[in-house]
């Protein structure tokens, strides 16, 4: 209990500014799965959680990263150099086949219902040419990461996309 109290204590002391909605024990909840998720001491995602970028993003920093062999670090600063997710994930050759989170095709979309439009209208053989928004990657890996981390099927995640503000709040809401 004094430990989860500590790690409690240090990751709300290092986030960065968070929306208007998210409170800070929603966000020490997210980054313990992200790092959870991604195999990480709670450390390093607190360390990314003080960077310039929006909370919801960093499971995309890390997913990117491990799937391309890009640090983290170069990924944020190519972010702030304003480089879009769509733009990295095709220069490094994270494509949509990597980030489709497998629904039944009957499945809510929510937010991300284009972007399953397109999975489902398009050949597999030919996923490469579909065509992901920032707003697509950030979802499809935060939908990955909350399905996984709360052990709930991706199409019910998938469907309460856009239902709150931000992944994190999607993360607290599903997880009461």
């Amino acid at each position: 209990m004094r430990r989860a109290f500590i790690l409690m204590t240090f990751l709300s002391a290092s986030i960065a500014p968070a929306a208007a909605q998210e409170s800070p024990a929603a966000q020490v909840e997210y980054f313990a799965a992200v790092a959870s998720f991604f195999n990480l001491p709670p450390t390093e995602v607190a360390i990314l959680s003080e960077w310039e970028i929006p909370a919801q993003e960093i499971p995309v920093v890390l997913f990117m990263a491990r799937r391309s062999g890009v640090s983290p670090e170069a990924l944020v600063a190519l972010r702030e150099a304003g480089q879009s997710w769509a733009t990295l994930a095709t220069r490094y050759r994270v494509g949509p086949a990597a980030l489709h989170v497998p629904v039944p095709d009957d499945a809510s979309a929510g937010s991300l219902a284009r972007a399953y439009q397109e999975y489902r209208g398009t050949p597999v053989a030919r996923w490469s040419t579909i065509r992901l928004t920032d707003e697509d990657v950030v979802g499809l890996v935060n939908v990955r990461l909350i399905s996984q981390s709360l052990g709930l099927p991706a199409e019910r995640v998938l469907g309460r996309t856009g239902s709150v503000g931000t992944y994190v709040e999607l993360y607290a809401h599903l997880k009461r």
